[in-house]
């Protein structure tokens, strides 16, 4: 077989390069930024909030539905309690005027002053009347049945479709928050072993740039309803070195709302979750501490603020 020319092997080359091209793999999509995942769950919560009100709605129908299927059943049950007595109203005095051979009534059921006749044609309309409410009791519990079960298969398979997209739009939030997890910025000054090296104070907050770090990603992450304070003369701990913060669940001394009381749950667990990259030392919050491994009572130090009721106390290495 001949050597291939130069020209040749050069255009081989270029053919081979070009085919390496095409076949590498396309770069990787850019990460989404922080504002664009916030937007997408604020939107996915609210898709989440409606499909939960829809889920519920289809449930009081099939209670309402249920509910009127009962009653029917109940005047139907009346109904037939009534009939049966009629019948055997009429069925005895059919054998009182055959026993007496007579089509009249006994003297001894008429009321004072009233013929037989009358009482009979009485009887015999009470009777009709029983039976035409009787029928009208078995169709509308018919009716009702069979508008109950429809009901209930329909709302069974909405509330399965609801469920589904609920539990569907759950795990896309679910992946959302563990990506703003990952946009969490780790604290200044950490040591190549996990450590945290010393910071002086600065700022005209005097507090660390740590403990800033942790205050402003709290105040992004979450509503917060009254005042942080951090750096305090004049106390033990750490609010005199810059490195302590307090978010207030109340307006002080006061128990806060149930609601704020979650909301401090949330930024309780949220310090934890983040402790070893913002660098927090620990977390007092409705008079227990967690150093990161678990919640451990503290002893009672008598009054709502002491014993860290009204504010969620996040402090730093």
């Amino acid at each position: 077989m001949a050597a291939s020319s130069p020209a040749s092997f050069a255009i081989g080359l270029i053919a081979a390069a070009a085919v390496a091209v095409s076949a590498a793999p396309a770069s990787a999509a850019p990460k989404p930024k922080e504002s664009e995942l916030r937007a997408q769950l604020k939107q996915l919560n609210n898709k989440v909030d409606k499909l939960i009100e829809a889920y519920n709605l289809k449930r009081v129908e099939l209670a309402k539905a249920q509910k009127s299927a009962k009653a029917a059943k109940t005047r139907l049950a009346t109904a037939e309690e009534a009939l049966t007595t009629a019948k055997k109203r009429v069925a005895e005095i059919a054998r009182l005027r055959y026993q007496n051979g007579t089509s009249s009534v006994p003297a001894f059921m008429l009321p004072e002053n009233s013929g037989g006749a009358a009482v009979l044609n009485q009887v015999t309309a009470e009777q009709q009347a029983f039976v035409q409410g009787v029928a009208r009791a078995r169709d509308q519990k018919k009716k009702a049945a069979v508008q109950a079960a429809e009901l209930a298969v329909k709302i069974r398979k909405d509330a399965s479709e609801v469920a589904g997209r609920r539990d569907e739009a759950e795990d896309v939030i679910d992946d959302i928050e563990k990506k703003l997890q990952d946009l969490v910025p780790f604290g200044t000054n950490r040591r190549p072993d996990g450590g945290w090296a010393p910071e002086l104070p600065s700022g005209s907050d005097n507090i660390t740039p740590r403990t800033r770090l942790m205050k402003e990603q709290i105040e992004k992450n979450f509503a917060l309803p009254f005042t942080v304070g951090c750096f305090r003369s004049g106390s033990g701990g750490e609010h005199p070195l810059g490195r302590a913060c307090d978010f207030m669940m109340s307006t002080g001394g006061s128990m806060p709302s149930a609601a704020n009381t979650a909301l401090g749950d949330r930024i309780a667990e949220w310090a934890i979750k983040n402790k070893s990259k913002l660098g927090v030392k620990y977390v007092i919050w409705k008079q227990r501490i967690n150093h990161g491994s678990g919640w451990s009572t503290m002893s009672d130090r008598g009054s709502i603020t002491e014993n860290h009721y009204d504010h969620v106390h996040i402090s730093m290495n």
